[in-house]
């Protein structure tokens, strides 16, 4: 096991990281609870001007959890949430926790098929939206098992005078719900909390699911993957140890949205369970996140590469005091050598003494397992493991681990692996592999090496993924949705370069004989894709071939179109 490192030394000016600890062995609720109980008057979260305290939010969670109760959600129950960074949201997260129930969590601009689909593999039997997707869950409702659908809205959370502003201007584009449209809305449904005086509270263990999210696994077919309470206040616990210049109430700004491992780990649960204070951001743009950086004095921010990248270029951040900085932490992608360098400068320029933090990890594993320390940062790496996660390099595919150096597959292990892929045992074995060594590996279609200090260097993806402003997205999923419409014959997806979200979607089709290859044809494919596909995965650009490059055994061979685009900047430039 010479080249198993389960740590590093850590921060040599500021002590060491322990290699172990002692993890909680309740739920993600009353991990929350604990810290209540602790710090009532502490800001647990701060939304559009209005602070809720920790006292509050642990009242208002038991509300949400009795009213469920009222509703008939019982023990294992799913309940979809497909919300963004928003107070409703979080009472909901931890009510569904608190009844023994599992939050199937979703992306609120997912396609209507997509919505249909999530709702019908986790079989829920609620669902909690906000107003202005209201139309898109009732469109595809009796082809699911939901019951009752939840309506929030966003007015309904904010201060009087703030509502009234938001009111007068996003609330006016919001489609008006039907008086008697079959939905409990917010207001309502907490008020049921009153019919139900006893046994809502259900005690849930440490490896209990406790809230579902979604990754292509490693074969580019959507997949539920299944996290349990350890895993979520694991690394709650991990985020806090490797982070020593944590103290309670310090700010972290939660602009990364809850449906996905980084924004729900990171940025709500470790802080939420660590007495830290969460500024929602329920919409992200650089122009907000940048003003509420320097409005809360954020002491936290996280964000995939573009979200920092934007930042660099906002006027209203020439002046911007960020000396309240204690960690600023880059995940989701690759975070370029080039990059980094503008980025620390930028910090360094507003009166910041610290650096970026570049992570890694695989929502198998929720988020993050990987992070450089604050003071031993090598150029290129993605630093060390968390405590008591083990990461080793092997021979792709294989359990024959490699020498130091030798670039490979990364395979992970740890209290935050996740407990299967829902109702998929083949690739929850595949994925999932138990070795000699007792431990239960994540085997993550990523490669790369490992220095003799530790330090892990992510050089790509053996899985075929497009990573576009943090989001995961799968081409054969995207490809499968093309190429059922009805004008297409084949259609190709990849990833080219883009100077904002570093990979834009290009989908390069094979019309049938006969349909012409027109702007009209195009257009009806985009519309055909804005129904079926996610805003965040549409393809920015469509290219019609009469013909795909093929491989010797007859597939499509993407990697030579992937080549074809890179070549385009320089047969440009040599023009």
């Amino acid at each position: 096991m010479d080249s198993i490192v389960t740590r590093a030394p850590w921060l040599p000016f500021m002590g060491d990281v322990p290699a172990h600890l002692d993890y909680f062995q309740g739920s993600m609720f009353e991990a929350v609870e604990k810290v209540s109980e602790e710090h009532p008057n502490f800001i647990a979260f701060d939304f559009m001007g209005k602070s809720t305290t920790y006292k509050h939010f642990v009242e208002e969670i038991h509300r949400c959890a009795k009213a469920l109760k009222t509703i008939g959600i019982r023990a294992d129950d799913r309940v979809t949430i497909a919300m963004p960074n928003c107070p409703q949201a979080i009472y909901m997260l931890y009510a569904v926790n608190l009844v023994g129930a599992v939050a199937n969590m979703i992306h609120p601009l997912s396609a209507e098929k997509e919505i249909e689909n999530y709702l019908n593999m986790s079989k829920s039997v609620t669902a909690i939206t906000l107003d202005q997707f209201y139309h898109k869950f009732e469109r595809i409702r009796e082809n699911t098992g939901v019951v009752n659908i939840i309506i929030a809205s966003v007015k309904d959370e904010l201060s009087p005078p703030i509502k009234a502003g938001y009111m007068l201007t996003e609330g006016r584009k919001i489609e008006k719900i039907p008086a008697d449209a079959p939905v409990i809305r917010w207001r309502e449904f907490m008020n049921l909390s009153k019919h139900c005086f006893y046994n809502y509270r259900v005690e849930r263990k440490a490896d209990d699911p406790a809230v579902i999210l979604y990754s292509g696994g490693t074969t580019g077919t959507t997949k539920g993957i299944v996290l349990t309470n350890l895993n979520f206040n694991a690394l709650a616990q991990q985020i806090v140890a490797t982070n020593p210049m944590y103290v309670p109430g310090d700010k972290m700004l939660s602009a990364m949205p809850l449906f996905h491992g980084f924004g729900l780990g990171v940025c709500i649960h470790s802080m939420l369970a660590g007495a830290g204070r969460c500024v929602l951001v329920p919409r992200f743009t650089p122009k907000s996140y940048a003003k509420l950086i320097t409005k809360y004095k954020c002491n936290f921010i996280a964000g995939v590469p573009t979200l920092f990248e934007a930042l660099l270029r906002l006027p209203s951040m020439e002046k911007a005091d960020l000396s309240c900085l204690k960690g600023v932490f880059s995940g989701g992608d690759s975070l370029s050598i080039e990059l980094k360098k503008k980025l620390d400068s930028f910090l360094a320029d507003h009166n910041s003494s610290i650096k970026v933090r570049e992570g890694y990890g695989t929502t198998e594993t929720v988020t993050a397992c990987c992070l450089t320390p604050p003071h031993m940062a090598k150029e290129g790496s993605i630093g060390i493991p968390f405590p008591d996660t083990y990461i080793k390099i092997v021979k792709p595919d294989t359990e024959e681990e490699l020498p130091y150096g030798e670039e490979g597959e990364i395979l992970l292990a740890g209290p935050t692996v996740m407990k299967e892929y829902m109702d998929n045992p083949e690739e929850s074995a595949h994925t999932l592999r138990k070795h000699a060594d007792g431990l239960t590996w994540v085997y993550t279609g990523d490669l790369g090496y490992m220095d003799e200090e530790g330090f892990i260097y992510f050089k790509g993806r053996a899985k075929r993924m497009i990573i576009s402003s943090g989001y995961n997205i799968y081409p054969a999923q995207l490809e499968n949705i093309i190429d059922a419409n009805d004008l297409v014959q084949m259609s190709c997806i990849i990833g080219v370069p883009d100077s904002y979200r570093m990979q834009a979607v290009k989908a390069f089709i094979m019309l049938k004989p006969g349909i012409p290859a027109n702007d009209d044809t195009k257009e009806q494919i985009m519309a055909y894709c804005r129904k079926h596909i996610a805003k965040y995965e549409l393809p920015r650009e469509i290219e019609f071939r009469d013909e795909l490059p093929k491989t010797l055994v007859g597939k499509v061979a993407y990697r030579v179109l992937e080549e074809e685009e890179l070549e385009k900047p320089k047969q440009q430039t040599q023009a």
